[in-house]
């Protein structure tokens, strides 16, 4: 399976494949397969941001206690933990010097 060099970011959700068509964070090699998989999970993370958007309509209900939020933070954890695993020296030095797997 061929590796290909992309450009991600977390915060817009987005994946290239040419680092000059928006701003990204992180640079990774990945498989159609690992590329498939980090668009799912920015997939779902969009999908449960938006459901979440309703909780704060709603007083009272703490960050803590949001079903939708824990979601969002499992995928995002998901999107990560692959990233690392695909990312350049470089992607994997910001992740762990900032203990974002922990």
């Amino acid at each position: 399976m061929d590796k290909r060099k992309y450009y991600v970011s977390i915060q817009s959700k987005t994946i290239m494949a040419n680092r000059e068509d928006a701003a990204y964070e992180l640079e990774i090699e990945a498989t159609d397969e690992q590329l498939d998989q980090l668009h799912q999970y920015f997939e779902f993370m969009a999908a449960y941001d938006d459901k979440s958007h309703f909780r704060t309509m709603i007083p009272g209900i703490p960050y803590h206690e949001d079903n939708e939020n824990d979601k969002f933070d499992s995928y995002l954890h998901k999107a990560y933990r692959l990233i690392h695993e695909t990312g350049t020296d470089q992607t994997k030095s910001f992740i762990e010097s900032n203990h974002i797997l922990r």
